[in-house]
Formats: C-alpha cells, sequence, structure tokens
C-alpha cells in the first residue's frame, strides 16, 4: 500500500498540469507544498505565473549558455518565450541584443517594449545582417524559441567561433553540416527543457532585484470564461504573452 502511495504521489510530482493532468484551467487547485514558489509583493500574479514555464524555462537556458556583458546574444523566435528571452539577457546585462521572427507583429512587440535595439524579420539576408552587425564574427551566445529548422539553422550559423547555442524551441526538426556548421568553429549546443523549484526561487529573487516584470509581455488577457479566444489568437502566433486571469487583473 505505501509503495503504491508513493508511486501516486511521485507521479502526480513529475506530471504537468493542463499537459499530462487536468485542472491547469480549474478555478481552484490543490497544489503540493514543495511545488510552491513565495511571490513577493512586488509581483503580481501575472509576473509570477510567468515564472514556471516561459521565464523559467528560459533562465535555465541562459544559466546553461552563461550570458553577461561580454556578449552579443541573438534570439530567433519572438513568441512569448522569445520576448522573456530578450527580456532575461538584457537584465543580465548582454552588450547586444538582437531579435528575429517571421512575423511583423512579434517583431514590433520587441521594439515597442525596447527589449533589442536590433531585430528582423527573417528572410534570406537576416544571417548577412547579424555578421555585419558583430563586425562579421557572429555572437556569442544565440537561443533558439523557433523550433523550426531555418530558426535552428541561422542560430547556429550565426554564432561565432567557440560560441555557445541553445535550443528551448519545442518540436519541428533541424538539419546542418556538423563540419562547418560546429566542428570546425568548436561550437556548443545544449538543449534545455523547463527548470527546477529553486532556480525558480533564484529567478523570483532576481527578478526583483533586475526590477523587471513578466507582465509587461502580456499584450492580451481573458477571464477563464473566455479561454477558447485566448487559445484561438494565441494560435495565430501575431500577439505577444496572452494570459488568462481572474476578473480583478483585467486590464
Amino acid at each position: 500500500m505505501q509503495a503504491r502511495i508513493h508511486d501516486k504521489l511521485h507521479e502526480s510530482a513529475t506530471r504537468g498540469l493542463r499537459w499530462q493532468r487536468d485542472g491547469g484551467m480549474a478555478p481552484y487547485i490543490l497544489a503540493e507544498e514543495r511545488d510552491l514558489v513565495l511571490l513577493p509583493d512586488s509581483l503580481s500574479y501575472t509576473d509570477g505565473a510567468q515564472v514556471a514555464c516561459g521565464f523559467g524555462t528560459v533562465y535555465e537556458g541562459l544559466e546553461k549558455i552563461g550570458v553577461s556583458g561580454n556578449d552579443a546574444v541573438l534570439v530567433v523566435g519572438l513568441g512569448p518565450v522569445g520576448l522573456a528571452t530578450l527580456m532575461l539577457a538584457k537584465a543580465m546585462g548582454a552588450q547586444r541584443l538582437i531579435g528575429v521572427d517571421i512575423t511583423e507583429e512579434r517583431c514590433r512587440i520587441a521594439r515597442d517594449k525596447k527589449l533589442a535595439p536590433d531585430v528582423f524579420i527573417s528572410g534570406p539576408d537576416t544571417l548577412k545582417k547579424i555578421l555585419d552587425l558583430t563586425g562579421g564574427n557572429g555572437v556569442e551566445r544565440a537561443i533558439d524559441c523557433s523550433g523550426n529548422t531555418k530558426g535552428r539553422q541561422l542560430a547556429i550559423r550565426a554564432t561565432r567561433k567557440w560560441g555557445k547555442i541553445a535550443m528551448v524551441g519545442e518540436g519541428g526538426t533541424v538539419e546542418f553540416n556538423p563540419s562547418p556548421d560546429i566542428i570546425h568553429e568548436q561550437k556548443t549546443i545544449y538543449g534545455s527543457w523547463v527548470t527546477s523549484i529553486w532556480l525558480m526561487e533564484e529567478l523570483v529573487e532576481r527578478i526583483v532585484r533586475w526590477n523587471i516584470h513578466p507582465e509587461d509581455l502580456v499584450t492580451h488577457r481573458f477571464t477563464l470564461d473566455k479561454v477558447a479566444d485566448a487559445y484561438k489568437l494565441m494560435d495565430e502566433g501575431k500577439c505577444g504573452k496572452v494570459a488568462v486571469v481572474f476578473d480583478e487583473e483585467i486590464k
């Protein structure tokens, strides 16, 4: 009996809400105390909700490749995760930030939020533009949030010798030529998926210290009864973060 209870608890802790478990869109949910992260008074619920997935996922990836004031950072794919990447990389001191996406709407959000001075709509000359910006060398760090083979190829090829690339965008495939693309220039590719409780706690502390708000990336808010409209908008890929909130957070 004890073994079966332990197995059930382990299964509950390791399966994601809304994905493998029902309840992610319920008005209330019973959570394990060990899964809770303290939300400081200076952060809103909408700030905190993004720590667990989008911002936490990005923070894990950025910690793996290391980002500092020495670096030019390229972010490919400017959906909510890509926008979060720009916001965090900027807060971590990245010297130059470059964003790329296939839609004008998301490029405009990155510009309007002042997340990056150089934002490009993806095209046949995008790689050349990035190399021109970096003196022909490429960026020190690149993060692919697109989940698309062309986006991943761009992230790899726009990275300079000895540079590091993190892939956090789910799905899709990628095809590249190992010798010229990574081996000869000794680049390193990291895979990074979600994050841990202790890193979320660290991230919350950093967000307060850096005085940034994940909530700033929310472009649309919906109440729970309008969740179908929220998913439809998000699926169109022409918005920033879409939040499903309680009435008091509708703005």
